[in-house]
């Protein structure tokens, strides 16, 4: 995937994340989000290509669950996730407004 086009609708966004790997289950934050993707802060251990699952807190205080991919890592920085699956499709939505909720929060403090 070519950076321009992983750059794209790419938002700065600090999210609460509750996810588990083959390393255990942890508590980090997004840094960005977008609809096929996040970067987790964390400095807990991932491999490229592992399956995570995770929930990303929304400010009504629910939650959408994701199944991701580890994209790639910066060791003691965290990791970009490709989402792979959305427990729901009312889930992509909210997700989907989340990331525009962001942009535009993103676009207001610029």
């Amino acid at each position: 995937m070519s950076d321009e086009r992983r750059s794209q609708g790419r938002v700065p966004a600090l999210i609460e994340v509750l996810w588990e790997g083959a390393s255990g289950r942890y508590e980090a934050r997004t840094g960005d989000i977008h609809t096929g993707g996040c970067f987790i802060d964390t400095i807990a251990e991932v491999a490229v290509g592992e399956i995570i699952y995770f929930k990303l807190r929304l400010q009504n205080e629910d939650w959408i669950e994701v199944k991701g991919e580890v994209a790639y890592k910066y060791p003691n920085a965290g990791f970009g996730v490709r989402f792979l699956s959305i427990s729901s499709e009312a889930d992509r939505k909210r997700l989907e407004w989340l990331v525009k909720a962001e942009a535009y929060r993103s676009q207001k403090r610029d």
